[in-house]
Order: C-alpha cells, then structure tokens, then sequence
C-alpha cells in the first residue's frame, strides 16, 4: 500500500480513508501494548513478591520516563502540523525543510532530556512513596532507559513525520520488527535465559534501548534516503532561525501541555504511592492502566488519521472538509470506545489474573479500578478529536489549556479530595480520575466551538528554504 493521496484525503468518503491511515497505526499501537504488557506479564510471573515490586516499580516509574519524552514530542506536533499543511498545499520541499529541522530539534532534545532525566529524576522517584523497595527498582529501570533516549525521540518524530504525509505503512513495519524483537529479549534477559544473567526489571530497560537503537537506524534511513517521500536532506539539518522560531511557536505549548499532563499522572502516582495499600495500589493501577491502552488502539489509529486529515485539508484550504472530518470523526470515536468498554468491564477481572496471577489483592484492585473508570472512557473520543484538530492546525495552546486542566485543575485534586479528605482510599481516587474526564470534555467541546482551530500556521513569507 502506498501512502494516502491528497485527492483521497480531500474528496473520498470520511471513515474509509480514516480507517485506510489508520489500520497501520493501529497494528503499530497494538505491538507497542504488547510491548509494553509483554514488560508486565514477563515481570509479574517472577516470584510472590518480586513479582509485585517489578510490576509496582515499572509503574512508579513510566510517568515520570513520559514526563520527559513528553515535553520533546511536544515539538513532533510542530512537525505534524507542519508537513501535513505543506503536503496540503503541494509545497513538498518545504515539508522536506520542516521535517529536517523537527529531527534536528528532536534529537538535541534526547540527549539534552536523557542527562536531566538521569541527573534528577531519581529524586523525583524518592518522592513518590516511601515504599523503599519500588524507588529502588524503578531507579534501576530509569538508569538504562535514560541511554537511549535519542533513539526513543528519533523513533517518535519519524513516526509523526511519516503519518502527516500520509505514510501510516512504514512506521507500521519498523516498529512490528523492533517490538518483536523486544518481546523475544524480555524473557531472555528478565529471568536470566541461556548465556544471559537474570536481570530483572533492569534486563526489560535493556531490551527496550537496544531495540529502540535498532528501529532508529532504520527511521533514519528512511528519512534521509527519500525513498518514502518525505526526504529529509543532510544540508537541511543546520537549525535556521526563522523555522526554528516557528517550531517553538507551534510545538512549545504542546511540549508544555503534554509534559504538564505526564507530570500530572507523576504526583497522580505519588497520591496513589502514598495510599495505605500502596503497593497493591500502584500494580492494580499499572496493569489496569496498561490494559485500558488497548481500547485506545482504535482510537489511536483513527485519530492519527484523523490529524492528518485535517491538517493537509487545511493546507488545501478547504475548511469544510476539515470541519465535517473533526465532527464526524469524534462522534464516530465515542461509539467506538462504547462497545470496547463494555467488552473491557465484562472481562476485567479473567485479563487483570493473565498478568499477574499470584496476587489476588492486586487482581481484585485493578478490577475495581477500571469497574469505576469505565464510564469515562468513550469520552476519549470526543477529547482525542478535538486535540488532532489543534494539532493538525498548529494552534496547540487550547490543548495545552485542556491538558492542564484535565490533570491539574480536575484529576490531581480531585483524586486527593476523594482518596484523603473524604476517606475513600483507592476508591475515590478512582471516582476522582473519572469525574476529570467528562468535564474536561464538556471544556474541550467549547474550544472547538470558538473555531480558532480553522487557521494554518504555514501562511508566514518567513519560512523560506535555506542552504
């Protein structure tokens, strides 16, 4: 399949071309669940008890890991918005330009992001909860992921680049490599296979970076070879000013939305840390969490799909096809998440005992977690439509606005409220986590209506191509 044309995007009917974008990056977003439980099934059948903390120190230490990949992908959205609208406008050596100096920033941004991470967050983790063996295990973790942290962000601007092009297939292909590969080294260096030490969590960091140094070998091939459209040229990697200040201008206000709400589900963790059942807590939540990502799946593909719908309709101008893309789009997302949560809810409990079948606290903690959450999954849909409108246009500070809210003005407080000051203990932070969704949506919904979103950010005499 080759990438999505503009004549397809602009004139064919909306769902099919939603679903042709977006199958690949739903396929490439089931590999990256699987990747991810694949850490958590092989983690949690070591033994009772070691199984808990790994489990319980992986989790304490994702959100902390995305606060930082968070903030750098902040500046891919510049590249969507970007590319897409110049695809749009059949300005294609500007998006070459646009895509090349987003990798550059990128790529400064890991290194950069990987030393603080490796310098400071420690501390951060050691604040979280004063369960001493889960800091340390999810210190250990965090020492090996911060390495390859160019390699992450390298991998995640490829992906962006490639999907606002229309090229869903691609990434699709690198990542179904790299995360089989993953999978295949988790076992081998977890429980110390063959020629190689038990390594616990630490031997799952080490499977993540080298597989992540393979996938970004073979994204900068891609890029730099043109052989996928998109050329990202050698001589265009030297940051200009004026792109520069453009990509800030776009992707500052997603970079802080994004981390500030990665942020926010650190101190989430923490409240949850600091719970009196914190340990069973904290694994209930993180194997919950973890299989609620896979009723994201769908919603993933078809909202990056959705994205780049929108973003080369408004670079072609045509603000109708934009218009009638994000409201179908979203409606058509919510019925989706609707049946997958039913599914989800009936099946709870049989999921959560697959990844760690030795804890029965966990496993009945976790089921009441997504029994509680439930009802404000679908709403995902409607969030996840109207943020890829910001994103396809450019205009991210209202995503910024509903990131903040939703984490800090709705779900922090509220999760403290309910767990601490009324008592509930895990359950109201639970309660507390629900109720942030649905009025984040209402907020989002009126954004949207203000139309902002309608305007392209590539329409600026001073993005010119330079030698």
């Amino acid at each position: 399949m080759k990438r999505v044309s503009l004549d397809e995007i602009l004139n064919k009917p909306l769902i099919p071309v939603m679903w042709k974008l977006g199958w690949p990056v739903m396929i490439s977003s089931i590999l990256e669940t699987i990747y991810h439980l694949a850490d958590t099934f092989w983690l949690g059948h070591l033994p009772a008890g070691e199984s808990g903390n790994a489990v319980a120190g992986l989790q304490l230490a994702f959100p902390s890991m995305w606060f930082l990949v968070s903030f750098a992908s902040g500046f891919a959205m510049a590249g969507v918005a970007l590319v897409s609208q110049f695809t749009g406008a059949k300005e294609h050596e500007k998006a070459n330009f646009a895509a090349s100096q987003v990798v550059s920033i990128t790529l400064i941004s890991g290194i950069v992001l990987g030393i603080i991470g490796s310098l400071f967050i420690p501390y951060l983790i050691n604040l979280l909860t004063n369960v001493k063996d889960l800091t340390s295990v999810a210190n250990a973790y965090l020492r090996v992921i911060f390495l390859g942290f160019p390699f992450m962000f390298l991998n995640g601007v490829f992906r962006a680049v490639m999907i606002s092009y229309g090229d869903t297939l691609t990434p699709m292909y690198v990542i179904l490599f790299t995360n089989i590969l993953n999978i295949f080294l988790d076992p081998l260096l977890i429980f110390g296979i063959g020629p190689f030490p038990k390594m616990g969590i630490v031997g799952a960091a080490f499977a993540t970076i080298f597989s992540m140094l393979i996938a970004s070998i073979f994204a900068f091939y891609y890029l730099t070879s043109g052989k996928k459209g998109i050329h990202v040229k050698i001589k265009y990697l030297k940051p200009e000013a004026n792109w520069i200040k453009k990509i800030f201008k776009i992707g500052l206000p997603a970079a802080i939305g994004q981390s500030a709400e990665a942020f926010g589900f650190v101190v989430l963790t923490g409240i949850i840390g600091r719970l009196h059942n914190a340990r069973i807590a904290i694994a209930a939540y993180g194997i919950g969490d973890r299989l609620l990502s896979f009723t994201f799946i769908a919603i993933d593909g078809l909202g990056e799909g959705l994205t780049t719908i929108i973003g080369q309709s408004l670079g072609a101008q045509r603000e109708d096809r934009a218009k009638y893309s994000v409201v179908r789009g979203m409606t058509f997302m919510f019925f989706v998440l609707c049946i997958e949560t039913v599914v989800l809810v009936l099946f709870r409990k049989n999921l959560i005992s697959l990844f760690i079948p030795n804890e029965i606290n966990i496993i009945n903690e976790g089921s009441m977690f997504m029994l509680y959450f439930a009802p404000a999954i679908p709403l995902f849909g409607v969030i996840r439509g109207i943020m890829s409108a910001f994103h396809a246009s450019g205009h991210n500070t209202p995503n910024m606005i509903i990131s903040f809210l939703r984490l800090w003005g709705l779900r922090v407080p509220l999760s403290y409220v309910f767990g601490f000051i009324l008592k509930m203990n895990s359950t109201g932070v639970w309660i507390g986590m629900t109720l942030s969704n649905f009025i984040t949506a209402f907020v989002a919904v009126g954004f949207f209506l203000k139309g902002s979103w309608k305007k392209r950010v590539i329409e600026d005499h001073t993005l010119k191509i330079k030698v």
